[in-house]
């Protein structure tokens, strides 16, 4: 993972931003609060991402229709994803589940940082961003899944009922899974990709016969 971070400094380097590192104590909390603080000192625009209803709408109007259509003629049991932002989930399964009530929606999460599997609520402040860590969290290796903390754009997701069920997986199948789909399928992902890919064979080991699973 520590590879992963560092290719990313360098890409957004390389593309000429400025590169401000929290410290790795503080977790994906302490970043939203460098941010906001950055953007308050010198009145930069924050995208508020975790929290924006943009993130989730746009989503909506792109993703969860570029799904459908690609389904239109086909059938589609399960839309398997993960969460970052929450704004994917929230945003193309609200599309999913108007336009095709039976799609069960599969949410995943690390095992080691089942944050919605817990039950447990998050502490926010006004603004809706994350005011601590959430006691669920433990580091994870799969980047860009699962903060420490449960994004305002995800709980949307939640509070409407988008998901059918959680399941959880561990960043060793992950790892495996990603090292499989390039060994074994020519397709070369990340971490996060392997997460999803193992999810949805969790799903399919015990799905119908038939069935046919989407994955992000």
């Amino acid at each position: 993972a520590g590879i992963r971070h560092e290719e990313r400094r360098k890409i957004m380097r390389a593309l000429g931003a400025r590169v401000v590192l929290t410290p790795a104590t503080e977790r994906g909390s302490g970043m939203v609060k460098k941010a906001i603080e950055l953007a308050r000192e010198h009145g930069w625009f924050l995208a508020r991402q975790f929290e924006n209803e943009a993130n989730r709408e746009f989503h909506a109007m792109t993703t969860g229709p570029e799904i459908l259509q690609d389904f239109a003629t086909r059938r589609l049991d399960y839309w398997v994803t993960g969460y970052g932002t929450g704004g994917t989930f929230a945003g193309a399964g609200a599309v999913l589940k108007l336009a095709r009530p039976n799609v069960k929606i599969v949410l995943s999460e690390p095992a080691g940082a089942a944050l919605v599997t817990s039950g447990a609520g998050q502490e926010r402040m006004d603004d809706g961003s994350p005011a601590k860590t959430h006691p669920a969290f433990t580091p994870h290796p799969i980047q860009g899944w699962t903060p420490d903390f449960i994004p305002l754009n995800l709980h949307a997701g939640l509070e409407a009922h988008t998901h059918d069920e959680v399941i959880t997986v561990t960043g060793d199948e992950a790892i495996a899974t990603a090292q499989r789909l390039a060994r074994e399928e020519g397709i070369f992902t990340g971490i996060s990709g392997g997460a999803g890919m193992a999810s949805a064979l969790k799903v399919a080991e015990r799905a119908p016969a038939g069935s046919v699973i989407l994955t992000m």
